[in-house]
């Protein structure tokens, strides 16, 4: 594995690339990029899993952190705005045709959870991306307006960051909320019980998944561009590469399960499988084997076919 930077704008994104065993830098690979979930980084599911297995099968596989998050750069920090968020795999795509050993017309992509909205949406405007696959895809930009299931929710959502952010231009401190419980306890004081969120706690603050570069910060006032922002918008137009879409049948509150269904649906591409894997949750496809190794198969058939 090699830590490298690329640029996005005036900053750098940190990423890590993993080169497959027997790796000759004279020759041609693919490549594949592994896109974190929102709030993740690149040591925990899209790294160390997803891409630690693909770069097993013979990829060279490229993880990065989103700007503004985690190691790479970006000001201000903790901010979670689709349109860099998207723009980081450009940014990714224009790193890996610069390096000789990678084949330039087999570029795939895996987003996993938000990540996979992400995807979408960058998949449907750079060609250069060849295949997508999904775990778990999650439209962001729907669950922000969703709020509380209450029909007000987004509105109220954007006049609370209208006001935040007009204090802060009068000099106010950034409000840094966060985006889970930030320990089992506060959950289940808190009464949450719903399977995604119970699970979500449990991977990002417990030793089961939690890393430093994904503290659970996020700046309100940047909220705004996400409470209108659809990852799937003119899928039925543009998304015409291979699809592989990947959820699991539990559903829960973030609704992975939905929104994989619906990318599927709507995607143009004449070539397309959404796979169901039986009894998991969101978090069951982060890391654990029994599932994980379902989806992995899957992905490894459909890159297999389509780079």
């Amino acid at each position: 594995m090699k830590s490298v930077t690329f640029k996005n704008r005036t900053w750098d994104v940190a990423a890590d690339v993993r080169f497959p065993e027997g790796f000759d830098p004279a020759k041609k690979y693919p490549a594949i990029i592994c896109a974190h979930p929102i709030s993740s980084c690149k040591e925990q599911t899209s790294g160390s899993i997803y891409a630690e297995r693909l770069t097993e099968l013979g990829y060279v596989t490229l993880a990065f952190d989103a700007s503004h998050q985690g190691a790479s750069g970006g000001e201000p920090r903790y901010l979670e705005d689709p349109a860099t968020r998207v723009e980081d795999f450009r940014c990714a795509i224009d790193y890996l045709v610069t390096q000789d050993y990678v084949d330039e017309d087999r570029i795939g992509v895996v987003g996993i959870c938000g990540g996979g909205g992400y995807a979408a949406n960058a998949t449907m405007t750079d060609h250069r991306i060849k295949a997508l696959g999904t775990v778990v895809a999650a439209n962001y930009g729907r669950l922000m307006r969703e709020g509380d299931l209450s029909a007000n929710a987004a509105v109220a959502t954007l006049e609370a960051i209208g006001k935040q952010r007009t204090a802060e231009a009068r000099g106010a401190e950034p409000h840094i909320t966060t985006y889970i419980p930030t320990s089992v306890e506060e959950r289940e004081k808190a009464g949450i019980t719903d399977v995604d969120m119970v699970n979500a706690v449990e991977y990002y603050t417990t030793p089961r998944g939690q890393s430093a570069g994904s503290p659970n910060k996020l700046r309100f006032s940047g909220l705004e561009a996400a409470v209108g922002f659809d990852a799937f918008h003119l899928a039925e137009v543009l998304l015409t590469q291979p699809l592989q879409v990947i959820v699991g049948d539990v559903p829960g509150a973030f609704g992975s399960y939905r929104d994989g269904f619906e990318l599927f649906d709507r995607a143009r591409s004449e070539k397309k499988d959404i796979f169901v894997v039986q009894g998991a949750s969101h978090y069951d496809l982060y890391d654990q084997p029994k599932y994980v190794d379902q989806a992995l198969a899957k992905l490894g058939t459909f890159f297999e076919e389509n780079l």
